[in-house]
C-alpha cells in the first residue's frame, strides 16, 4: 500500500549535509530531476516573484532554488510543513507508526517527481501549478511519474491535490481520496488537515490495504467515516 500526498509550499528550514541524488527513492526519475532543477535555476531572480507567485513576505524563498545542491537537507516528511503536515504531525508519532509512514507515504513533488518520507531534500520553491519559462511540468513528469508509481506494484490511495495528480496518474484500481462536509466539498484548510489526520490514523493502526474494499473494511473497523464513491474513489466525511 502507498499513500500519495501532496507537498507544501511552506517548508521547515535547516538540516544537515547536502543533496545526494543517488540516495533518493525512485531512481528512474533521476534524469528528469536534473532537468527540472536546471530549468528552475535558469529563472532569473528578478523574474522569480512573478514566475513562482511570491509576495513581499516570501520573496526570499527564490534564493532557495540557487542552493539546491549546496543547501542542507532534511527528510521530506520533516521538510514539508503546512496544514496537511500539521494533521499528520509525524514528529509525535510512536516509533512503529513513524516506521509505517516511512514505508508507505510518498510525496508528490514538482521538482523531484516523487520522494518517500525519508528522502533527504533541500529547501526549494516550485509548485505543481507553476509555469516555468522553458519547461512544462505536466509534460515533463506525466509519463515518468505514472510509470514510477506503477512500478512499485502497490495499491495506491491517492490523496494528492488535483495539481499534483496531473503530474502523473496513479494506476488503474487506485482510489482517489475526496474530503467532504455535510454541505459538500471541504474547503482547502479542512481538506488538507483531514487528509493529514487520516494518514496519521493509518499509521497509528499499521493499516495495510491492497484494494478499496480492504481500505473500507479498515475504516469500518476503526470508526473512520470513509465511504465509496463511483467505481474507485473514496470520500472522507468531516
Amino acid at each position: 500500500m502507498i499513500v500519495l500526498i501532496p507537498p507544501s509550499e511552506t517548508k521547515a528550514e535547516g538540516g544537515a549535509g547536502v543533496l545526494d541524488p543517488a540516495t533518493l527513492s525512485f531512481p528512474s526519475l533521476r534524469g528528469r530531476r536534473r532537468t527540472a532543477q536546471a530549468a528552475l535555476k535558469r529563472v532569473p531572480l528578478k523574474d522569480a516573484p512573478s514566475v513562482l507567485k511570491l509576495g513581499a513576505r516570501n520573496a526570499h524563498e527564490a534564493r532557495w532554488n540557487r542552493e539546491l545542491t549546496t543547501g542542507p537537507v532534511l527528510p521530506a516528511i520533516e521538510r514539508y510543513t503546512g496544514v496537511l503536515y500539521d494533521g499528520l504531525d509525524a514528529s509525535t508519532l510512536p516509533p512503529a507508526a513513524r516506521t509505517w509512514v516511512d514505508a508507505h507515504v510518498v510525496v508528490a513533488s514538482a521538482l523531484f517527481g516523487l520522494v518517500r518520507a525519508t528522502d533527504p531534500i533541500p529547501l526549494y520553491r516550485l509548485s505543481g501549478s507553476t509555469t516555468l519559462p522553458d519547461l512544462s511540468l505536466k509534460a515533463h513528469w506525466r509519463e515518468a511519474v505514472a510509470s514510477a508509481i506503477a512500478a512499485t506494484g502497490e495499491w495506491v490511495l491517492d490523496a494528492r491535490s488535483e495539481a499534483y495528480a496531473a503530474l502523473g496518474a496513479a494506476p488503474a484500481g487506485s482510489a482517489f481520496l475526496l474530503v467532504e462536509t455535510a454541505e459538500g466539498r471541504a474547503l482547502n484548510h479542512f481538506n488538507k488537515h483531514a487528509k493529514g489526520a487520516l494518514v496519521r490514523r493509518l499509521a497509528e493502526t499499521g493499516a495495510e490495504a491492497g484494494s478499496r474494499d480492504e481500505l473500507l473494511h479498515w475504516a469500518a473497523a476503526h470508526g473512520v467515516p470513509l465511504e465509496p464513491r463511483g467505481d474507485s474513489d473514496v470520500v472522507l466525511r468531516v
